[in-house]
């Protein structure tokens, strides 16, 4: 199960350096469905904390709220996995050292299942061959406990911009795909021909149709592509594969 941790006094030292960040207002954080879009700018970012430690999960909740993040702990991987997640901006605060699913184990499952959810791992007892194996596979950060509270939050902040960059590529790649799929099979072929630099009778030539016809069709990807220039068709068909269909 899930638990979501409040502010609590503990006495586990995760360091004594005061940071604060900008990222909204604290509120509680709730499970929702998957696909409920939560990626708006004014929702806090979530991070989830998966550690066995009871005591430690209560610290970085507290300490995750008190700069405005909403936060999810679980006391073992095999929770989080089984978890709905909302689609919201987050990052993943993740213990090595777990009992069963282990936190690289975890990591390893996340990429194979093309979950691009930022890591930052945290151990009591990590050695170089383990961070370096964890920051191959793509990690944001491995800190090792006790580390202080700058450190945590620093590497937060940039897993959490890292996220919301992605995000934002990703919905952009599946609005030029939306919009490549919105053209004809003839129109595709113009493209294909536009965007290798082609000109409009060498492409009616090619096609063998009228240049006027062409004319038509280059217009009409433009507008379709939601685009004013040349430079920028190609800059965005970049994005997508043009050459099939």
């Amino acid at each position: 199960m899930n638990d979501v941790q409040g502010a609590a006094t503990t006495r586990v030292r995760i360091g004594n350096c005061a940071h604060r960040l900008t990222l909204g207002r604290p509120q509680k954080a709730v499970l929702k469905p998957r696909g409920k879009d939560e990626s708006d700018e004014t929702v806090p970012p979530l991070v989830f904390v998966v550690d066995d430690d009871a005591s430690m999960r209560e610290a970085l909740s507290s300490l995750l709220r008190s700069v405005g993040l909403r936060v999810l702990t679980f006391a073992s991987a095999g929770d989080f996995l089984i978890a709905e997640r909302p689609d919201a901006v987050a990052c993943l605060v993740l213990d090595v050292r777990l009992p069963g699913i282990t936190g690289l184990d975890l990591q390893r499952a996340m990429s194979a299942a093309r979950d691009p959810l930022p890591i930052i791992f945290i151990t009591g007892h990590g050695d170089i061959p383990m961070s370096v194996r964890a920051m191959k596979a793509g990690a944001v950060e491995f800190l090792t406990k006790p580390f202080s509270h700058r450190d945590l939050l620093d590497a937060v902040r940039h897993a959490l911009e890292g996220d919301r960059l992605t995000r934002r590529q990703r919905a952009l790649d599946l609005e030029i795909k939306a919009r490549y799929d919105s053209l004809t099979a003839r129109e595709r072929q113009v493209l294909r021909q536009v965007v290798a630099g082609k000109l409009n009778k060498q492409i009616a030539a090619t096609l063998g149709v009228a240049e006027i016809t062409i004319k038509v069709h280059r217009r009409r990807v433009m507008e379709k592509m939601g685009v004013p220039t040349l430079a920028q068709l190609v800059r965005i068909t970049q994005r997508v594969d043009y050459t099939e269909g």
